[in-house]
């Protein structure tokens, strides 16, 4: 009998199968061979959430959260982090390998070609209440874009997906930079392709009256934080941009499904949820006691533990770096202090330890937009602008996968039996 098989007896018939373990896994399917009476349809896994199963093949992001590695196409986030730009790191998931310069050059070029958005698009963002949440406004905004451009339905061609892709890079930073400035009350500031893709969307958020002062330093931090976000295998946001774009839907929309998932706070929220633990925390001496409140169930310590993730999230000791070189650039924010002793006791604590709570991309991440002078609920659009090129990879990934249908999860059925159906008067 071959090694890489699982042999599996079924107590209920005595019979006995010989399931294929391929990369680890097993297909669920043929779990239907198992079957105790005829025209049962054999056994389903049941697995809410998906905690342990695999929903497609990829080779887009490499994770091993046992031991804390994030690899996009190999390559370590800390090695891509620390010396590519943000288009070079989204040329690298979205093409598979690094750009050459001219590759690179050519690849910054046609995004610079397409920043505009049709003047509708301001119009329809117009349209928004002064105090609408800017990700209720991407998300709009990006799913109009299809609208836009019905070509993009033609999703079965290359070279207009490859059109497409282009569009959602270049587009969506001057959307988000649009409701940045809608919810301020602020005339839109449009883009200025003399600079580089990180510039100009901050200049397009912060301008004021033709006038804008870069700071290298946070533009660079900025630029990091979004490639430490850009992609992370099959999550809440990437596993929705997949399960939409099964369907053959145009990308714009498939990525408008990944911005509603973002929305949510359980995903796109959570370094929002930090900030506001901080507050209530309030001032350093009183961490003890707070800590001291989550141990016996009174509380929770935000920003800690991942799904993922079960020692140090390598993308939060980066993090940790670049929110020293913001502070040096605008004051140190007393939340930090709080920040720092959290983890210090919680990396000493064996309640934390033993339940492998480590810090993760969240915990650092609010208090750097905050600094850069970001709201809390812009948190969110900015993870978005970030997770944007694993969209669209994962997509592009999962339409050329031969083996990819429409996604159509099963269930299992706990209701009633079949029941007769009572008449309105007698009831």
């Amino acid at each position: 009998m071959p090694s890489e098989t699982l042999t599996i007896i079924d107590n209920r018939t005595g019979r006995e199968y010989s399931l294929p373990i391929v990369d680890g896994a097993i297909r669920a399917t043929d779990l239907a061979k198992i079957s105790a009476a005829e025209g049962d349809g054999g056994l389903l896994s049941y697995d809410p959430a998906y905690l342990n199963t695999s929903s497609c093949r990829s080779a887009i992001t490499y994770i091993d959260g046992d031991v804390g590695i994030l690899r996009y196409r190999g390559y370590p986030i800390e090695q891509v982090a620390e010396q590519a730009s943000f288009l070079e790191a989204a040329y690298l998931l979205l093409e598979g390998e690094l750009p050459t310069r001219e590759q690179l050059d050519a690849w910054e070029d046609e995004v610079r070609n397409h920043t505009y958005v049709h003047t509708n698009v301001t119009k329809f963002l117009e349209g928004f209440r002064y105090d609408a949440h800017p990700m209720g406004m991407l998300l709009g905004a990006v799913g109009a874009l299809s609208t836009f451009y019905p070509d993009a339905k033609d999703i079965a061609d290359p070279a207009n997906r490859h059109l497409q892709r282009v569009r959602l890079i270049a587009k969506i930073p001057t959307i988000a930079a649009f409701a940045f400035r809608h919810s301020r009350g602020l005339p839109y500031v449009f883009p200025r392709n003399e600079l580089g893709y990180i510039g100009n969307f901050v200049n397009m958020t912060f301008e004021i009256g033709g006038r804008h002062e870069p700071n290298p330093v946070l533009q660079r931090a900025l630029e990091i934080l979004l490639i430490l976000h850009a992609d992370h295998e099959q999550n809440c946001s990437t596993s929705a941009v997949r399960s939409v774009g099964s369907s053959h839907v145009d990308p714009f929309s498939a990525v408008s499904a990944g911005i509603a998932a973002l929305y949510g706070p359980l995903h796109g929220g959570a370094n929002e949820a930090v900030l506001r633990m901080l507050d209530e925390i309030g001032d350093v001496k009183h961490v003890p006691a707070y800590i001291e409140g989550v141990k016996s169930g009174k509380g929770r310590l935000m920003g800690f533990g991942h799904r993922v993730y079960k020692s140090y999230d390598p993308r939060a000791k980066l993090i940790k770096t670049v929110a020293d070189q913001v502070f040096e650039q605008t004051g140190l924010n007393p939340k930090l202090e709080i920040a720092l002793e959290l983890e210090r006791i919680a990396l000493e604590d064996d309640y934390f330890v033993s339940r492998r709570l480590y810090p993760n991309v969240d915990f650092y991440s609010g208090l750097i937009y905050q600094a850069m002078g970001y709201p809390t609920d812009y948190f969110t659009v900015l993870f978005a602008l970030g997770r944007l090129p694993g969209w669209i990879a994962q997509w592009e990934e999962m339409l050329n996968d031969p083996e990819q249908k429409i996604s159509r999860p099963r269930q299992t059925y706990i209701g009633y039996d079949e029941r007769e159906f009572v008449p309105l008067p007698a009831r």
